[in-house]
């Protein structure tokens, strides 16, 4: 069976190079469907069978029923490295997967928030002890440009407050150092002194930020807590998570950062990945151009 070199694969993706159960997840999803394809459209029985042209019958079959450029490219990545295994552990004498084309990305430019639209997010009346958390998490979020994977997976013990960082864990378990500001710092403090306590039920709960009952907050508790703040101070577009992870990177790099020192705080492998936001700043201070210069 065609599938159970998926199920190795995926085990020499845990355990060998460490990655997230996220990751695994897209590449067993990916990979899942590609050896449907095989199966049941290619009628191919064994790996060593598969050819390129195989490949390339899956990837339109991708095209035709709707799916983005970059579904397809991740889908491309994912069989590379699924024949790369095959070849390592010498389940196959060849690679129908070595001379793939990959589809020319979009290239799309993310949302991100004004700084004034920021301030209007950020501007939290603290008046209760959600209200504290809430104002704690989202500068925290924008101080530091962590994904809310990594915010919600925080435990109490990742703060360093006196130091003036905090302490991460990325994709593939990496761990990253992130330095703080003055407002995230306070903000944390009060969170910490006036707050958490009183929501913490289990005196034993190391997850730094907690719902209502006192457990870890959830991802989607999270984007319930967005979106509800957004909608009350009058952001009315799209706002996701990641977009005060884009707005941190924007902001620091229109205001002189260097793009290496970005790229570590963000906890990219590939610079390339960080530059999608030097083309953001280009795109901005083109709007701004044709909105102020009176021969623009």
């Amino acid at each position: 069976m065609l599938k159970y070199a998926l199920e190795d694969f995926i085990h020499f993706l845990q355990i060998e190079r460490g990655l997230s159960e996220n990751t695994l997840g897209s590449y067993g999803r990916d990979l899942k469907h590609y050896i449907e394809h095989i199966e049941k459209e290619a009628k191919k029985q064994s790996w060593d069978q598969v050819t390129r042209n195989d490949i390339i019958s899956f990837l339109y079959v991708l095209k035709d029923s709707g799916k983005s450029t970059a579904t397809i490219t991740r889908h491309v990545s994912s069989i590379r490295s699924f024949h790369q295994f095959l070849i390592r552990e010498q389940i196959v004498t060849h690679d129908p997967s070595l001379h793939i084309e990959t589809p020319k990305k979009e290239r799309k430019l993310p949302d991100i928030l004004s700084q004034a639209d920021v301030e209007k997010l950020l501007d939290i009346q603290t008046n209760s002890s959600l209200s504290i958390r809430n104002k704690a998490m989202l500068e925290l979020l924008y101080a530091t440009g962590l994904r809310v994977s990594e915010l919600i997976s925080l435990k109490v013990g990742d703060l360093h407050l006196t130091m003036g960082f905090v302490q991460c864990f990325g994709k593939g378990s990496k761990e990253r150092i992130v330095p703080l500001g003055d407002a995230a710092r306070n903000a944390l403090e009060q969170y910490l002194d006036l707050a958490r306590g009183k929501l913490v039920n289990n005196k034993s709960e190391s997850a730094l930020f907690v719902n209502q009952h006192g457990r870890a907050l959830s991802r989607q508790g999270f984007w319930k807590i967005l979106k509800g703040l957004a909608r009350d101070v009058g952001i009315n577009k799209t706002l996701t998570p990641h977009t005060l992870r884009h707005s941190f990177a924007t902001h620091l790099l229109e205001n002189g950062a260097d793009l290496r020192a970005v790229q570590e705080m963000l906890g990219h492998a590939d610079i390339s990945t960080t530059q999608i936001y030097t083309h953001v700043t280009k795109a901005r201070l083109k709007d701004m151009y044709k909105a102020y210069h009176p021969r623009a």
